[in-house]
């Protein structure tokens, strides 16, 4: 597997990261629902552009059906549970309970392609899972009944975005990954939009603070088709579970963003989970690839 794989997932994981608390920071000033129709606004032209750059805009029309699908799994409930769930929930259980994705993908291949995943499989997510586990300390969740919702909603987010990465393989050996991603933030966006409308006409803009703005660019101008653009790019030349898995990355950046930072020291919890996240990421990269749902 070529090198360029591992590094645009090690990016997406970072622009990830990044949205995690950025988004945070804006969801203090807007309203969720704003945000992910400012996301389809902003995202969805920078995508056709590039689907026009590929060279091949226009699907098939057999393919429609599933461009839809991928949309409102993908783009608007994988978008919007994420950000209400981060709304009603910690930054420390948004981040523990995302080390589901990679769980909910090989399970979701599994049972699309009706194959067994590979043993080296399994032992990797299981491995880069408790990599990240390690770095994230579980015991420092909250089962408060105040984020109980939130927390169903961001496992809600996971698996939606397990099930995009993995219906989206069929689709990606017949079309350029911009193409694909293009139609399903449009499609994904008719289904937001209509929900966000109101949010987004009643929004304060001159009243809300510059550097909210710049969070709200980068998310929509950086994180989002950058993120998903690499992210299917590496669908389509590797696997959706060796994609997946390399979201336990998430807070291994974290904690090294606040070792340059905040000053904090990178303890043996790191460097373990390190080890083994790059373990797991080893032995996922070695295992035959499950074949693509039909």
């Amino acid at each position: 597997m070529a090198a360029s794989v591992h590094v645009a997932l090690l990016v997406v994981q970072l622009l990830f990261a990044g949205f995690a608390v950025v988004g945070k920071v804006v969801l203090a000033t807007m309203p969720p629902l704003a945000v992910a129709g400012l996301r389809v606004l902003g995202a969805t032209p920078l995508l056709f552009l590039l689907a026009a750059r590929a060279g091949r805009v226009v699907p098939a029309r057999r393919d429609l059906s599933r461009l839809v699908l991928l949309g409102l799994l993908g783009v608007s409930s994988n978008q919007v549970l994420f950000i209400f769930g981060l709304q009603r929930t910690t930054a420390t259980n948004a981040s523990i309970l995302m080390l589901a994705i990679p769980v909910f993908t090989v399970a979701a291949a599994a049972l699309l392609s009706r194959q067994r995943p590979a043993g080296e499989q399994l032992a990797g997510v299981a491995l880069a899972v408790g990599g990240a586990l390690a770095l994230l300390h579980p015991g420092r969740m909250t089962l408060a009944p105040d984020t109980a919702i939130g927390n169903a909603l961001i496992l809600a987010n996971c698996l939606c975005y397990a099930l995009f990465l993995v219906l989206q393989r069929p689709l990606l050996r017949r079309l350029p990954w911009a193409t694909v991603l293009a139609w399903a933030f449009f499609f994904g966006g008719l289904a937001v939009l209509p929900f966000s409308w109101r949010d987004l006409e009643s929004l304060p803009a001159r009243s809300i603070d510059a550097g909210v703005w710049l969070g709200v660019a980068y998310i929509v101008l950086v994180a989002t088709p950058l993120g998903y653009g690499l992210s299917t790019w590496a669908v389509q030349r590797s696997s959706p579970a060796l994609v997946a898995t390399y979201t336990t990355f998430q807070p291994l950046f974290a904690a090294a963003l606040g070792s340059a930072l905040l000053g904090e020291r990178l303890g043996w919890e790191e460097v373990a989970g390190f080890v083994l996240i790059a373990g797991g990421l080893a032995l996922v990269t070695r295992a035959p690839a499950v074949p693509a749902a039909a």
